[in-house]
């Protein structure tokens, strides 16, 4: 047998984890140059591209394990680079989780990879799951 959550289980845990990224204020997520760090709790790697706000209120209340973010402030590139891995950070400006993001790929997909400096970066849609295993 397969040890395996509920969907409130998992709404609950989704819905706990998204609201600590509210801790200290908004949120925001960090887009980098480069690989992510090998664990979360490291110090920033890679080139800083561009930082956006989450909302005040950073996610909705999940359905089936999934959360999705309510709207992200777009941000001007300070950097130019190709986007390799994002950190978010609470309010507060703890380390909350990082991912990986490329060109239709990774765990945050772009459009186009290459941030130029001075250009928008834009995050349309980001969700968070739990999984049932």
């Amino acid at each position: 047998m397969t040890y395996r959550l509920s969907t409130n289980s998992r709404n609950k845990a989704c819905d706990a984890l998204c609201g600590e990224i509210n801790t200290g204020g908004a949120g925001t997520i960090a887009i980098r140059t480069g690989t992510q760090p090998t664990n979360v709790g490291d110090a920033d790697t890679g080139t800083l591209l561009g930082t956006l706000t989450f909302s005040a209120t950073a996610f909705g209340n999940s359905s089936t394990g999934t959360a999705t973010a309510n709207a992200i402030t777009s941000a001007t590139a300070g950097n130019s680079g190709t986007a390799g891995h994002f950190r978010i950070k609470s309010g507060a400006g703890s380390i909350h989780s990082d991912g990986t993001c490329g060109q239709g790929t990774g765990d945050l997909s772009f459009d186009n990879s290459t941030i130029v400096s001075g250009g928008s970066i834009a995050i349309s849609s980001f969700s968070v799951t739990i999984p049932v295993s």
